[in-house]
């Protein structure tokens, strides 16, 4: 069953085409992958499925429905983290905006709230930073603390746009296997250039740059590595191109 389903979508930018006759469906218990070149339409489509741009060719569906009446199931990570060090905000009042739709900023947040904020910050291994300045954490950590804060929303769908931009070997590689950890019970799509470290986590992968490629990575023997990395050029060449059905 697609909890995401997206059907012959194209979307222009005045009379410039981003993306043509795309097709995608998203289960439940998918780790997707979406790789592509810049300026390929990989952040055009995650602004369709989150509601910011509104699809007028074709169609997207989020458990069943348009996207506006199903965001509360999405949590979504933004690509910069890159905050003011010098701002006065804690870790722990970070991750409570998460409860966007809860929140009263006169009177606070509530006992639960806080409970909740607090069980994310351990669910991403952050807990003891809680009441540490965001700007004093690394590039990682920080990330860490923007995945505590979507999952306050409880989301059945974890959205994450280059998590490990500006975040060393070591710091991907942590993020990378904490999305594995929460993908035994979220759907995650992750969209990346990462492709060496993402082959050895996501179960799909799918290439944008206007069209849509699709790659299943069900089995090891789909895995093709070159001298122990994986190995681009033969990935894509694997690619195939999928205009009517992503499981072509």
């Amino acid at each position: 069953m697609c909890i995401i389903e997206i059907k012959n979508l194209s979307f222009s930018y005045q009379k410039q085409k981003v993306l043509d006759n795309i097709n995608l469906c998203v289960e439940e218990g998918d780790f997707l992958a979406i790789i592509g070149p810049n300026g390929g339409g990989k952040s055009t489509l995650l602004k369709l499925i989150l509601g910011i741009n509104s699809a007028k060719e074709g169609s997207i569906k989020i458990f069943g429905e348009k996207p506006h009446k199903n965001l509360q199931k999405i949590g979504y990570v933004p690509q910069n983290t890159n905050v003011n060090t010098n701002f006065p905000i804690k870790v722990i009042e970070v991750v409570l905006m998460g409860h966007i739709g809860t929140k009263r900023p006169l009177f606070g947040y509530a006992e639960e709230e806080k409970r909740c904020a607090l069980g994310a910050l351990a669910q991403v291994g952050m807990e003891k930073f809680a009441n540490e300045k965001i700007g004093s954490l690394s590039g990682g950590q920080r990330q860490r603390v923007m995945i505590a804060r979507a999952l306050c929303a409880h989301p059945k769908v974890l959205i994450l746009d280059e998590p490990t931009a500006s975040i060393d070997v070591e710091g991907q590689k942590q993020i990378y296997e904490l999305l594995k950890e929460l993908n035994s019970y979220i759907t995650i799509i992750v969209v990346s250039h990462d492709l060496s470290f993402i082959m050895q986590y996501a179960s799909k992968i799918v290439h944008i740059n206007k069209t849509l490629s699709f790659h299943g990575l069900t089995t090891q023997k789909d895995i093709v590595q070159c001298n122990n990395q994986y190995c681009e050029v033969d990935f894509f060449k694997n690619l195939k191109t999928t205009q009517g059905d992503s499981d072509a």
